[in-house]
């Protein structure tokens, strides 16, 4: 793939997921929810914690769009994908999160290789 369209893609994908931590952030501290999600975090606890879990989503998201911190905003939104596709496996509900990690995983590699290359260094 050419260098332009790579960078082009890369950007595309992690903006696209910056964008949704960061709207499911405002949501989950609004509690604007859909009732649905709302029953299933209430289901297993995690009802009184969906400011902080907003928070953390904002927060990956913020950093994950702004490029000098897209390392540790990749590193959080993995780490949040990872929970909520947990959450989906308990619940038997349909598997969204693991789509959405290897949406950023790959716009990731597209963007910075040596994150996941081991350099021999």
């Amino acid at each position: 793939m050419v260098s332009k369209t790579k960078r082009i893609v890369s950007i595309v994908l992690t903006s696209l997921i910056g964008v949704m931590l960061v709207i499911g952030g405002v949501m989950k501290i609004l509690r604007a929810e859909p009732e649905s999600i709302l029953d299933q975090l209430a289901k297993y606890g995690y009802i009184d914690y969906l400011p902080y879990i907003g928070v953390g989503s904002l927060l990956a998201g913020g950093l994950l769009l702004y490029p000098k911190t897209s390392n540790v905003g990749f590193l959080l939104g993995s780490c949040y994908f990872a929970g909520a596709t947990a959450l989906e496996i308990s619940g038997k509900q349909p598997l969204v999160a693991p789509v959405l990690i290897m949406i950023l995983w790959i716009g990731m590699f597209l963007r910075n290789k040596e994150m996941f290359v081991n350099s021999g260094k």
